[in-house]
């Protein structure tokens, strides 16, 4: 989507960000680079909108990796897919000679984006990623963007047909052989609703069986 006087956001035009796509484009379905691209403009449409000071390089490349750790590239990790990806961010970011404190950054706003109550009270890149995502799955926040934005957004980046299922099985398919992973998070929502015989982990029963109840 280009530049125009009603949005004034735009895809940032330097090497990091066209390498960035490249290698999601090259990594990531459709689906997850549409996605990603989407989350970019929900979350810099929400900045521009709330006044918030944020580096657009930075919200681009977060918002690029968010969600690579669902990819098959990590179908052997543990880690939860957000630290996949923040991770991959990170070293990223480092072989382009990023500093450290934007580094920081970065990985904090992919390793929190599904968590909620968090970001909103941090950097503007942690929050605005956070939004970006939460407008584009989950459409937090829909009320608050025109039918001109959302129609140039979608647009540019189309939601495909079936998208909300779609985006399931992708959580779904990149979470189902680490499910020790989604504990403490809402992510233990795709498992039980796609898996019938998943077992969520209860902290009160882990808790009542601990050791210090049993001595």
């Amino acid at each position: 989507m280009a530049a125009n006087d009603t949005f004034d956001v735009i895809i940032p035009d330097s090497s990091l960000a066209r390498e960035a796509t490249q290698l999601i484009r090259d990594t990531e379905s459709n689906l997850l680079f549409s996605h990603s691209t989407r989350v970019y403009f929900w979350g810099a449409l929400i900045g521009n909108r709330k006044g918030l000071t944020f580096d657009p390089e930075l919200l681009y490349v977060a918002s690029m990796f968010h969600d690579i750790g669902l990819t098959s590239i990590y179908q052997n990790s543990q880690l939860r897919f957000e630290v996949d990806g923040a991770n991959a961010a990170r070293d990223f970011l480092r072989n382009h000679g990023i500093g450290g404190a934007d580094i920081e950054k970065v990985w904090n706003a992919i390793a929190l984006h599904t968590t909620p109550g968090i970001p909103e009270h941090m950097h503007a890149e942690i929050a605005l990623l956070q939004a970006g995502a939460g407008m584009d799955v989950a459409g937090r926040g829909f009320e608050q963007f025109t039918d001109e934005q959302r129609g140039a957004v979608v647009a540019a980046y189309p939601r495909e047909s079936g998208f909300a299922n779609k985006m399931i099985d992708e959580f779904y398919h990149g979470m189902k052989h680490r499910p020790d992973s989604t504990f403490g998070t809402f992510n233990d929502d795709f498992l039980a609703f796609k898996d019938p015989g998943f077992k969520r982990t209860d902290l009160c029963s882990i808790i009542l069986c601990s050791h210090w109840e049993h001595r």
